[in-house]
């Protein structure tokens, strides 16, 4: 669900985060983009994560060529084995969309996008492993200086914004993705998304902090696979357990802090969805039942 679901998340398990699912992230902005543009962008996935993974490592010729290989054979594994779960996740949120739901029913279908990212991210790791034992140290380089560029974006967006405007950027951001899904909101509903992000947990601080850090890990661990020349087995292994470590950190305080956001969103999308319209809820079902048909033609293209 545009906007609205993508703010949720299931208060057991930490959101996924990290480079490796980045099909997984794209797909789930192409479904929940613009309805018009679906197909085209799911079909130009394999480029699109192509370029992005590029910009971070700057691949050689023979990478290259494996990169655009395995992107591809990762979409058509996608297509044949994930859409119909996404399909039938699509369909679910159809039924529930006309009624109020609870902050537990928001946090069951988030954490099924979740899954549907983290099966995508683990079904990587083997590619992602043969590619990433081939890394050099001027690739390396690149990396680290990729990182401290986004590193300086996002602060320079986020953690350098006073509270006042750290929360009006992220009211208007909500803004933004509910209207995109129910329509426009009625003043009462934006006066409840303002408060949502006047009250919100979220520490933009907090979240550099554990992004830098996450990006510290991911570099030792290349630099490691290339001065042991880490067979590619072994490397995925290694990139296995940062996954699963990603998606369901260590018990302390970020795994509190994650928690305590997903709580916080699935509660927000049920206060918010449970104030709607019959005319809003009926966009709402209308934008997922396109959503549907489109998943439903892209299977069919395979």
């Amino acid at each position: 669900m545009n906007g609205p679901g993508a703010a949720t998340h299931a208060p057991a398990k930490p959101r996924l985060r990290g480079r490796l699912q980045i099909i997984g992230v794209l797909l789930l902005a192409a479904l929940l983009g613009a309805c018009s543009a679906v197909r085209l962008a799911y079909n130009n996935l394999p480029t699109v994560s192509y370029w992005w993974l590029d910009g971070y490592v700057d691949f050689d010729g023979a990478q290259s060529l494996r990169v655009r290989d395995d992107l591809d054979a990762l979409l058509a594994w996608h297509r044949r084995e994930e859409l119909p779960q996404v399909l039938a996740l699509l369909r679910r949120a159809q039924t529930i969309a006309p009624n109020d739901i609870t902050a537990a029913q928001a946090c069951e279908f988030a954490d099924a996008i979740r899954e549907r990212l983290l099966a995508t991210a683990v079904r990587a790791e083997g590619p992602v492993a043969e590619v990433a034992v081939t890394l050099s140290p001027a690739q390396l380089q690149h990396l680290q200086a990729k990182y401290a560029k986004v590193n300086a974006e996002y602060r320079d967006e986020w953690v350098s914004l006073d509270a006042p405007a750290l929360n009006d950027k992220r009211y208007r951001q909500w803004l933004d993705r509910h209207e995109d899904f129910y329509g426009a909101l009625h003043a009462e509903q934006r006066a409840m998304l303002r408060r949502m992000a006047a009250e919100s947990v979220f520490d933009a601080k907090r979240a550099d902090a554990e992004r830098r850090s996450r990006q510290a890990e991911i570099v030792a661990m290349l630099r490691r696979f290339q001065s042991e020349r880490t067979p590619s087995a072994e490397a995925q292994a290694t990139i296995h357990a940062l996954v699963r470590r990603i998606a369901d950190p260590p018990a302390g305080p970020w795994r509190e802090h994650q928690t305590a956001l997903q709580d916080e969103g699935c509660r927000h999308l049920a206060a918010l969805h449970n104030t709607t319209t019959p005319a809003q809820r009926s966009r709402a079902v209308d934008r997922l039942g396109r959503y549907a048909r489109d998943v439903d033609a892209l299977m069919a293209a395979d």
